[in-house]
């Protein structure tokens, strides 16, 4: 018991003296150590689980068969970068490594990468190459067709090269007098993109040449890199005015070569497609006027020949206007005959006509209906006359026998009809009334105010 009491106070006396850090102390010292032994380290492995937020740092892990670290790049550094990083893509690069302390992870940030295998221009180039072909900035239907003498050329390159001497030497040479415009521009170098797409840019707002050659010598594919971007792909794409593209020698291919409406192998072979010999078009002229008075002169003289002909069978006018005035006199009687056999013919047609028209004169008719109306006129009088007398002696005999049926004729003979009073109604039965009833008995002459003293019925008599 006292034995392992003591251990117990050793060992605590043992942990006094030891310092306790913190996760955060042990971390921050981690950090440093780390940051102190591997300030600038290169790393090589393969790229995956790639993100690039709305900060534009890049953000991913470097892996190989057994083991990964996290990377980020900072968007100070990664805009300088020649190419687009992309999963699965095997790199090296050059960074410090650090801990990130929240969640206790270490990193390597990185100040440089490129890929691995592959150099970074070629790689940019191809994918930049790859892209404009998805957007079709490369296709056909979208290249311009050059002028075929054009009245302007401009050049758009290096004003101190060897270049500009071999164009406008060739230039010269086949065709001397033609106007031309001279763009100087950086071919190499910072600001080489930016003067290049400013004079694209600048013949077009001036608008005045027909053609315009973007040039330069050969060079190495960074050398070229002006002629590899972006803003230079689609400021020729963009161009209105036609644009051969002589970049490098026969053998280099750039994305300005790929968008231009015509890719020269060499400068001097652009301005040999730029321009015509003047001389084979003056000796075609030549040909051509030689060949065309040529023809205009047996054209000449097969219409001369066609006159001859045609002024050999040409009678004379003045017998050919006799003979016309001749038929006209002969087809003028035609027709006076014809119009007076027609006036003829009319007329008698028309006196026809009269005299049927005049058998049914419209007064003939009238007369005879007016007489047969008069006649239908009386012969109604007269039935309506018989009519009415039929019918005022049945009225009459009608009247005889109403007036013997009238109450007022029974009454003349000495009759009289009593009714009741207010009702007014006749008295048939004794029954009907009241002794001491007041009724009214209405004779021929006037009517009486009676009033019942007694009631007799088939022989029974009522008080």
């Amino acid at each position: 018991m006292n034995s392992h009491s003591g251990n117990l106070y050793s060992e605590q006396s043992y942990m006094d003296k030891q310092h306790i850090y913190t996760v955060s102390e042990l971390t921050a010292k981690v950090k440093v150590l780390l940051e102190d032994s591997f300030s600038f380290v290169w790393i090589y492995g393969e790229i995956s689980n790639l993100r690039i937020p709305a900060s534009g740092h890049f953000y991913f892990t470097l892996k190989d068969e057994k083991a990964q670290i996290n990377a980020v790049m900072f968007r100070g550094q990664n805009r300088n970068l020649k190419f687009m990083p992309e999963d699965g893509m095997n790199v090296k690069g050059i960074g410090r490594v650090s801990v990130y302390e929240p969640r206790g992870t270490y990193q390597i940030i990185l100040e440089y990468l490129e890929p691995k295998g592959t150099g970074a221009i070629q790689l940019a180039f191809e994918q930049l190459k790859e892209r404009l072909t998805d957007e079709e900035l490369f296709d056909e239907k979208h290249k311009k067709p050059l002028p075929f003498l054009p009245r302007k050329i401009s050049i758009i390159t290096s004003p101190t090269g060897a270049v500009i001497h071999d164009i406008l030497k060739i230039v010269n040479r086949r065709f001397p007098n033609i106007p031309i415009e001279i763009i100087p521009v950086k071919v190499q170098g910072d600001g080489s993109e930016t003067e290049i797409v400013s004079g694209i840019e600048t013949i077009n707002d001036r608008s005045d040449s027909d053609v315009a050659i973007l040039a330069r010598g050969g060079g190495s594919l960074e050398d070229l890199h002006a002629f590899n971007s972006e803003d230079v792909a689609r400021a020729i794409f963009a161009s209105k005015i036609p644009i051969i593209s002589a970049v490098g020698h026969e053998t280099d291919f750039s994305i300005a070569d790929f968008v231009a409406d015509l890719r020269a192998p060499t400068p001097s072979a652009a301005a040999e497609l730029a321009v015509p010999l003047k001389s084979d078009l003056i000796k075609k002229n030549a040909e051509l006027t030689s060949t065309l008075t040529i023809r205009f002169s047996r054209y000449i003289n097969h219409l001369q020949t066609l006159v001859k002909e045609m002024t050999n069978r040409l009678a004379d006018p003045n017998k050919r206007i006799e003979d016309l005035r001749l038929k006209t006199d002969d087809l003028l009687s035609r027709l006076i005959r014809t119009f007076k056999a027609n006036i003829i013919q009319q007329q008698e047609r028309f006196a026809w006509r009269f005299e049927k028209l005049n058998s049914h004169n419209p007064l003939i008719y009238i007369k005879k209906s007016n007489e047969k109306l008069e006649h239908n006129y009386n012969n109604l009088l007269t039935y309506i006359r018989i009519y009415l007398s039929k019918k005022q002696f049945f009225l009459r005999e009608l009247d005889a026998k109403l007036t013997a049926l009238s109450p007022n004729a029974i009454l003349d003979r000495g009759y009289s009809i009593t009714r009741t009073i207010p009702d007014a109604i006749i008295v048939r039965n004794p029954q009907q009334v009241e002794i001491g009833q007041d009724l009214e008995v209405m004779v021929a002459k006037g009517s009486l105010i009676c009033s019942v003293k007694r009631k007799q019925h088939y022989g029974k008599t009522d008080i």
